[in-house]
């Protein structure tokens, strides 16, 4: 399992896609048509004119990310934190990377269909595809996020777009209207003025335009890229800080390759280096065991960890971390993976490298023996808070 981030989004793009087929709502329809509760409280005349198909777009006329002043506003209801914020422009004529954009389009699913995205995408989406268990975070209003928050193995990612490639047709079955597919993937709005080539050729319903194909993608190298001019969909999942560099590395390599015959001897010599590929560990210690309780010293990435404990049974070693009221306890290996549920954590001399196997996360913690401290260090940090043994798929 997979924390996807913003390739979420493209998923919720599916579920509207879905809901519109089925006339559960339409791309012209106002958001505040959609909330009645709300119609007092809304005044602004811009927010009121919100589409549907603006939300898609992010073009709903903000500026600026407005997730932050919405939870602001409303802890519980982003909806409505949302649409109390006045769209700076006309809805429609503007493009911004908006996470209530997205969250709103969820929401609206959510309730038109009475189900969670995930109830409602099984039957339509998942059990088709043959994806099997998903989770997707929630908030405080117990809605599954839509914007972030989905968590699916990368053959999800696959195959969701080999389902848009293929023009929403699956095993013979035409699933996703074509006419869909063809409205998701063509930008509806202007976003050259982003600094990435590849963030600069359009947006569409919750797709980027590349100057290859298109794709949904999610930060640290979710990506789901597919390219019709060569039948093919690349679908990756990963720990990139440079996610531009992860798609000139596909332009200039993988591409020129695709059409070229292939050859046995190099087919061999790939899927050998492939199945010998992991990620190396620590190496192993070649003094004493640096066991016992450290405390936080200053400047930590994760300042609610406050103490950290290794423990050491013959050749077994196990780490303790302390949040507060929440504490993790995972196995450590020397030299090693020790795998344990969803987490990987490696120790070596005087350090602990800790995997959350479900996310795009690895946390370094280095310990000071005679201070008896040691200082976490992200190599990617979350873009979410919570405490460390949240970062894992929810179940539900």
């Amino acid at each position: 399992m997979h924390l996807l981030y913003s390739l979420s989004k493209s998923f919720t793009s599916t579920a509207v896609g879905f809901a519109v087929s089925e006339g559960l709502l339409g791309l012209d329809d106002t958001i505040i048509s959609h909330f009645p509760e709300l119609d007092d409280d809304i005044t602004d005349e811009r927010s009121r004119r919100i589409r549907v198909r603006h939300l898609l777009a992010m073009a709903s006329g903000h500026r600026e990310e407005t997730v932050a002043r919405a939870y602001t506003i409303d802890p519980v209801d982003l909806v409505r934190g949302f649409l109390s914020i006045p769209p700076d422009e006309e809805p429609g004529t503007l493009f911004c990377y908006n996470q209530p954009c997205t969250f709103t389009l969820g929401a609206i699913v959510q309730r038109a269909s009475g189900q969670s995205l995930t109830d409602y995408l099984r039957p339509r989406l998942f059990d088709p595809l043959g994806i099997g268990e998903v989770g997707w975070q929630r908030d405080r209003s117990g809605r599954q996020l839509g914007f972030t928050g989905f968590h699916a193995p990368t053959s999800a990612v696959a195959k969701l777009g080999q389902l848009y490639l293929q023009k929403g047709v699956w095993a013979g079955e035409q699933l996703l209207p074509s006419g869909w597919v063809d409205e998701a993937t063509v930008p509806h709005i202007d976003n050259s003025s982003w600094e990435n080539p590849d963030w600069q050729q359009g947006y569409g319903f919750q797709f980027w335009i590349a100057r290859h194909g298109y794709r949904g993608d999610g930060a640290y190298g979710q990506f789901c890229v597919v390219l019709p001019e060569h039948d093919m969909v690349i679908a990756m999942t990963g720990q990139s800080i440079d996610m531009q560099a992860v798609l000139d590395a596909a332009w200039t390599h993988l591409l020129p390759a695709v059409d070229r015959t292939g050859e046995t001897g190099s087919d061999a010599a790939l899927a050998s280096r492939l199945r010998g590929l992991g990620l190396p560990p620590l190496p192993a210690p070649s003094a004493g065991v640096f066991a016992g309780s450290f405390s936080a010293a200053r400047g930590n990435d994760v300042p609610s960890l406050t103490e950290a404990t290794l423990s050491v049974d013959g050749e077994s070693w196990s780490l303790r971390l302390v949040e507060g009221d929440d504490t993790l306890t995972v196995p450590v290996g020397q030299g090693e993976w020790a795998v344990s549920d969803a987490f990987a954590v490696s120790g070596g001399e005087g350090r602990v490298d800790l995997v959350f196997l479900e996310t795009p996360h690895r946390l370094h913690l280095t310990f000071d023996a005679d201070e008896r401290s040691f200082v976490s260090r992200w190599a990617t940090a979350p873009l979410e808070g919570g405490p460390l043994a949240a970062l894992r798929m929810p179940r539900d």
